[in-house]
């Protein structure tokens, strides 16, 4: 066993979680012939591989340089009405609320600003009415400063593009099934997208204690592995 493993118990049953480093990820890389890569040699029968979402939008492009963005007066005024969260600047920044406006849309974000601030007025704080209304991509984005590897501490990095799709591209080049998670570490875990055999409840609990760590580790690839 490789000293960075854990073992979760999930109703009597054990799974190893083995977490793979790589280099750090760019644009120019293919996230299939990264995970390809990785697993040679590493990976077993029935193995799941689980992707964290980060790593998979940096290799989409979606890593947006703070000094590329222009800031627009809705961003501008918009952000300093969302509310602080326990893990991450999220949209609590104007370059963060400028990604959110890019990705959905000028009108849907308002909408959903409104609609959160009359939640809020009438008591309905932390139902998430903003992010529900504004949709994934917008929950998806990870403010600047959010990523401890360089170059990205200086990047707004938006969710990644069809991650449904990239997780079965993934299971039909390698016959294992794949996922992608949105994860932190206070107890957030999310699938965002899987391949067709994948099922999301089991994801989010075996990987709930986020056993690829949040800071510099380098390890956005994951292999599941059924152990008892």
């Amino acid at each position: 066993m490789k000293k960075n493993s854990k073992i979760i118990n999930i109703q009597g049953v054990e799974y190893l979680r083995i977490p793979i480093k790589t280099k750090i990820l760019t644009p120019e890389d293919d996230i299939l012939n990264i995970v390809k890569g990785c697993i040679t040699g590493e990976i077993e029968d029935n193995d799941i591989i689980s992707i964290s979402e980060s790593p998979l939008a940096i290799t989409q492009g979606r890593a947006i340089p703070v000094s590329e963005l222009k800031i627009g007066w809705l961003a501008n005024f918009l952000w300093r009405f969302v509310s602080n969260v326990d893990y991450g600047i999220g949209l609590r920044a104007p370059e963060s609320m400028q990604c959110a406006i890019d990705e959905c849309g000028a009108p849907r974000i308002l909408f959903a600003a409104i609609v959160g601030g009359i939640g809020r007025f009438v008591g309905r704080r932390g139902k998430g009415d903003f992010y529900r209304l504004a949709g994934m991509q917008a929950a998806l984005i990870d403010a600047a400063t959010t990523s401890p590897v360089p170059p990205y501490e200086n990047c707004v990095i938006k969710g990644p593009k069809d991650p449904e799709k990239e997780a079965q591209k993934i299971k039909d080049e390698t016959g294992y099934e794949c996922c992608v998670m949105d994860i932190n570490d206070i107890g957030g875990c999310w699938m965002i997208g899987g391949s067709d055999g994948i099922n999301k409840e089991f994801m989010e609990k075996v990987m709930k204690d986020n056993p690829q760590g949040q800071g510099d580790e380098l390890t956005p690839i994951c292999l599941i592995r059924k152990v008892s």
